[in-house]
């Protein structure tokens, strides 16, 4: 049997493969016995999954949806946002529809549905008519996601004779805006944080991590190797060097939680949600976008996602080293390429060294021509 248990965790974890596929998760079994027998039922809804399974003539799209949010889905950080999308693909394409009959056709005709969807606001007050959601949205919350589904369906066996080419679907995004802290932003920001939610956001700061990858567990932070190392984007792994600031961040936060690093203190009970007022309770991704978003209205600061800490990081350490590789360390980028869009940063002292040397050439000219 495969259950172990976490250091931070009271409950056993199965992890195990079959046939390619990874089943892992909390047996939320306190007694050994009790979670083998767990895993052992799990093991046998694998093999049953898998047989429903095997040829394009049993991919009905609820079903590889269905299969695809029990493995992978349902462990996202971002869980909501990926239910969505999913109930999106199966609303417009139906849920008896084959994965197999799936064509480009099929796809350009997804990509333009979705392109006439309205960016999707909340608040009181007078309405505006919103704007078109953005190219990155509609590959990233319609295209990508069935193209995972056509991923992960190969990964369980099935072959597909006519694979839609996922290139030609994919919208032009345009250049990615670096955006920084200016001026008394910092201290405004600062300012108008909540004392539970100050950890998480010096945390992006201080580390240069996307949203979901502030929402750390403590078998996530290696105390004895001085890192933090995580599944990240698209799970590729992370390492972030535990430095001086950050274990003054994370520290002082043992003992608030058995699992997560940062939580906040509920405001109030409210007995549907399962919360205590005064209890704490693991800060969320949808939480934090929330009360993101409250902050930044507070502190007047506009024009500055949650994303932007990133940005700011990289831009600052950039300035600091001057050493566009180590910034592409720091930041876990695969490619170089990425990282260049901070090159910027350095404009000012790329100026500086053309005027030395515009400087030392006329010098050398003059000191010629007076030696001839």
């Amino acid at each position: 049997m495969s259950v172990y248990k976490h250091k931070d965790s009271p409950f056993y974890h199965f992890d195990f493969q079959h046939k390619g596929a990874r089943f892992h998760g909390s047996t939320g079994c306190t007694n050994r016995r009790e979670a083998e027998a767990f895993e052992r039922a799990e093991r046998d809804r694998a093999k049953q999954l898998i047989k429903t399974a095997v040829s394009p003539a049993s991919t009905k799209l609820d079903d590889v949806a269905g299969r695809y949010w029990n493995e992978i889905g349902q462990h996202h950080v971002g869980a909501d946002n990926t239910w969505r999308d999913i109930e999106r693909l199966i609303h417009y394409f139906g849920a008896t529809k084959l994965l197999s009959e799936i064509r480009d056709d099929d796809v350009a005709r997804l990509v333009a549905w979705r392109r006439g969807h309205q960016v999707t606001r909340h608040g009181k007050g007078k309405k505006k008519a919103a704007p078109l959601i953005a190219p990155a949205t509609v590959n990233r919350s319609t295209t990508e996601v069935l193209k995972k589904l056509f991923t992960r369906a190969k990964a369980w066996g099935i072959r597909f004779d006519h694979e839609p080419n996922w290139k030609q679907h994919w919208l032009k995004e345009p250049q990615e805006i670096v955006r920084e802290l200016r001026g008394d932003e910092a201290e405004r920001l600062e300012d108008a944080t909540r004392d539970d939610y100050r950890p998480a956001f010096d945390l992006a700061s201080a580390s240069g991590l996307r949203l979901n990858e502030c929402l750390l567990c403590w078998s996530e932070v290696n105390w004895d190797a001085r890192k933090i190392e995580k599944a990240g984007k698209g799970d590729k792994r992370v390492s972030v060097p535990i430095t001086d600031a950050i274990r003054q961040i994370l520290w002082p936060l043992r003992g608030h939680h058995p699992e997560a690093v940062f939580t906040y203190v509920a405001k109030r009970t409210k007995k549907s949600a399962g919360l205590v007022r005064g209890q704490r309770y693991p800060i969320t991704y949808n939480g934090l976008k929330t009360v993101w978003k409250r902050t930044r209205a507070a502190a007047g600061v506009s024009g500055f996602r949650f994303h932007d800490f990133r940005h700011d990081f990289a831009t600052k350490l950039l300035r600091e080293t001057k050493n566009l590789k180590l910034v592409q360390r720091a930041l876990n980028h695969a490619d170089i390429k990425t990282t260049t869009k901070y090159a910027h940063v350095v404009d000012d002292e790329v100026a500086a060294g053309v005027d030395a040397m515009q400087k030392s050439r006329k010098k050398s000219r003059t000191t010629s021509r007076k030696v001839s």
